[in-house]
């Protein structure tokens, strides 16, 4: 097996989108520093979009994002929190998957905050292979071949390897 064909985890990323609603943003930013110990990042728009009252430059929502052990300890968590089982629709045809959590409390190790209340997030994994960095670098940008791009087959085949994943309806 070539090793540059392996499959690793490139980041975590988790996501609450708060809408004008100040208040759940800051409820959102609360509780990402208390699971990940890390301080989120404010989302904030680029377009006007009159009829959601929305213009540039307004806080929308919060992030956090995760990489190499710290990511792979937390998605075995939030993973609990989901009873290890994914749905086939989850993983798209490049090698990402998303979901959601409803309420924060599912995650084991997590207590309910009065101050927080309930709220659900949204996790998104991207995978990634050896040799990946050529689209991201600053010169000599190059497109991944075909051949080596991660299908939705393999980000499943990964995902039940690594973290024992069940798929919904099998």
């Amino acid at each position: 097996m070539n090793p540059s064909r392996d499959i690793k985890i490139s980041k975590v990323t988790l996501n609450i989108g708060a809408g004008k609603d100040q208040t759940k943003l800051d409820k959102g930013i609360k509780l990402f520093k208390s699971i990940t110990n890390v301080s989120p990042v404010k989302t904030i728009t680029s377009k006007r979009i009159p009829g959601w009252g929305l213009r540039p430059g307004l806080p929308i929502g919060c992030k956090v994002t995760l990489r190499k052990k710290n990511a792979i300890e937390l998605l075995k968590r939030l993973l609990q929190a989901k009873d290890t089982k994914l749905k086939e629709s989850q993983f798209d045809n490049n090698g990402n998957i998303a979901f959601g959590i409803e309420e924060y409390i599912d995650i084991p190790g997590v207590k309910y905050d009065p101050e927080i209340g309930i709220i659900g997030l949204e996790v998104c994994i991207t995978l990634e292979r050896n040799g990946f960095r050529i689209k991201r670098r600053r010169i000599a940008k190059k497109k991944i071949p075909k051949k080596h791009m991660i299908t939705k087959q393999d980000a499943i085949d990964f995902m039940k390897k690594e973290f024992n994943i069940g798929l919904e309806g099998d």
